[in-house]
């Protein structure tokens, strides 16, 4: 089967162990990498080359808060998703001259499936929900219907002069000047 040229790529894998560091294993670190990191890096690999030739495309990459500002808990997911963020930089200042524009989206906390295995962890998870909300300025957790708008918009013809920069979706956690 063959598909035509692929225009947009968008990458939203994840998956996450949620322990501190030092109960964590290395099998977990690499299947945290695999699927968090090495992923998009494969990803990117299959898809750059015909943007390059084509002279256009838009990636968006999927990171997250974690890597922004630390999570507890998480300490190789963020680092996998921090390793993301840089990647994201250097590709986005790699082909910008081949009119390929490459962002990223870091979706604070979710109401995701993700988001319930991290509560189960939690002593009180109702306790741990009601901390998020009081700590985020609008005052609830993230859904996934959040997330499209601005992924969308940054593929889209109206980001066409925005590369390389990095969109926190937090409600508002993880303000930073």
């Amino acid at each position: 089967m063959a598909i035509g040229p692929i225009d947009i790529l968008v990458n939203n894998a994840g998956w996450d162990v949620f322990r501190p560091f030092v109960e964590t294993s290395p099998s977990d670190w690499q299947k945290t990498i695999s699927i968090n990191l090495t992923g998009a890096l494969n990803m990117h690999h299959a898809v750059l080359p015909g943007m390059v030739e084509r002279q256009c495309g838009r990636i968006v990459n999927i990171s997250s808060d974690a890597a922004r500002v630390g999570s507890s808990g998480e300490a190789v997911y963020a680092a996998c998703k921090a390793g993301l963020i840089g990647f994201s930089k250097t590709i986005a200042r790699e082909h910008a001259r081949h009119n390929i524009n490459v962002n990223v989206v870091c979706p604070g906390i979710v109401n995701t499936r993700l988001y319930a295995d991290y509560k189960k962890g939690a002593r009180n998870p109702d306790k741990l929900d009601d901390a998020f909300r009081r700590a985020i300025p609008l005052g609830r957790l993230g859904e996934p219907a959040d997330l499209p708008g601005a992924i969308c918009f940054l593929a889209s013809d109206d980001a066409a002069y925005i590369t390389g920069q990095v969109i926190s979706v937090s409600g508002g956690l993880t303000m930073a000047g």
